[in-house]
């Protein structure tokens, strides 16, 4: 990330003890008010707005842009080489639009449940995979066994990724998120560059029956898009599509595990699992901010006036616990009225991958919960590790046993 210095000195909320319980610190601020001027880590000064209303409303405001060129202050993010940044997630309304369309016909949801039989298929074998490690070691790591390999094999498919490649790019997308050096972070995104490159020439030359072929002839063939477009496209659905599932479904098993009441009402009724995941998307999801947005003209949010070109981040984690929209919002509750979350996005970034990530995170968990129904955690809970930034709050590893007879 590029270092911004704060013109004053600011709160830096995400310091020493936020990792241990980050919506401690998401309930101080929102009882505090909506909006905060906060530093980011490496001192950048963004806005960090806490309150469900104001985060709610502010994901459809068009005068909040998430393309970078509308940033006053010199924000660079990633720093993203141009063949990696012309993505979803930064560009706004008519070319958004464009690229979009160019691939929501892979993730309509006749065409995801069209998938439903391969993914049953995927799953099935990780399981498989989890049961043998646990009867040769009697323990296994559910992240390492389960929740990293799968979404890797789903999305791979769609993308036809070689299979030996999918692992590697889970790597380096871990290392870019959480760099431990600047050095990590550049040799991260400078892999995945050269990884994309090398994926799309490839394919370039023999195409196939695939969701990458058929973009590619979307290039080629009929000019809809752009040469950076093209890679930024495969870069955001193969990290989107892995990333996010993988961090959900290890934060829902554990949330599950440490549940008992409502993991046996769901062993009993498996017809709830829809409903509970809903909740854990609401309770558990990794995500903790959405997209960084940038004002194109002054706005207030929340009582509070924003100054064009900051930079604004809406914390989904400390709108997702807000009392003010959800009672007791700290608790998992199959039986919540209210299970509406942001976690899928809101308006124009809602998630295009949204049925597919839903449809694997209930065909794996009630294949846990069906195939073994004495699952339970193999350490204390307080020795669960976890990945924590101020952008995403993920378990690392899950070690999990079954229960003898």
């Amino acid at each position: 990330m590029t270092l911004n210095t704060a013109p004053t000195a600011l709160p830096q909320p995400f310091g020493r003890d936020f990792p241990a319980d980050p919506h401690a610190m998401y309930a101080r601020l929102r009882e505090q008010g909506s909006v905060h001027r906060v530093a980011l880590p490496d001192g950048s000064p963004v806005w960090l707005v806490t309150r469900e209303a104001d985060v709610r409303q502010g994901l459809v405001d068009p005068r909040l842009s998430v393309n970078k060129r509308h940033s006053g202050t010199g924000f660079k993010g990633f720093a993203l080489p141009p063949a990696l940044d012309a993505n979803l997630l930064n560009i706004d309304a008519d070319d958004h639009l464009r690229l979009r369309r160019l691939v929501s016909q892979g993730f309509t949801p006749r065409h995801v449940e069209s998938l439903r039989g391969s993914v049953q298929t995927a799953v099935d074998a990780r399981v498989d995979r989890l049961v043998e490690r646990m009867e040769s070691e009697g323990r296994a790591d559910v992240v390492e066994e389960f929740a990293r390999p799968l979404p890797l094999t789903v999305i791979g498919e769609l993308l036809a990724v070689p299979e030996a490649e999918r692992g590697r790019f889970s790597g380096w997308v871990a290392g870019m998120l959480s760099p431990a050096s600047r050095e990590e972070l550049a040799s991260a995104i400078g892999a995945i560059h050269g990884f994309l490159l090398d994926l799309v020439a490839e394919r370039r030359a023999h195409p196939g029956d695939d969701m990458l072929s058929d973009l590619i002839a979307a290039r080629d063939d009929e000019d809809r898009l752009t040469e950076n477009e093209l890679v930024s496209l495969a870069f955001l659905l193969l990290m989107a599509g892995s990333e996010n599932v993988q961090h959900l479904l290890g934060n829902g098993l554990l949330t599950l595990l440490t549940h008992p009441r409502e993991l046996a009402a769901l062993q009993a009724r498996p017809d709830l699992l829809p409903q509970a995941v809903e909740e854990l998307l609401r309770h558990s999801h990794p995500n903790h901010t959405a997209i960084r947005r940038f004002p194109t003209e002054p706005v207030e949010i929340g009582g509070v006036r924003i100054p064009a070109g900051d930079t604004v981040l809406f914390s989904l984690a400390a709108a997702h616990r807000d009392p003010a929209r959800y009672p007791a919002p700290d608790r998992f509750d199959l039986d919540r009225a209210d299970k509406a979350h942001l976690s899928l996005g809101h308006g124009l970034h809602y998630c295009l991958g949204a049925p597919l990530a839903r449809m694997q995170v209930t065909l794996a968990l009630g294949t846990l919960l069906r195939r073994l129904p004495s699952l339970r955690l193999a350490c204390p809970v307080e020795e669960v590790p976890w990945t924590t930034t101020f952008r995403f709050h993920a378990v690392r590893e899950l070690p999990v046993a079954v229960s003898a007879a």
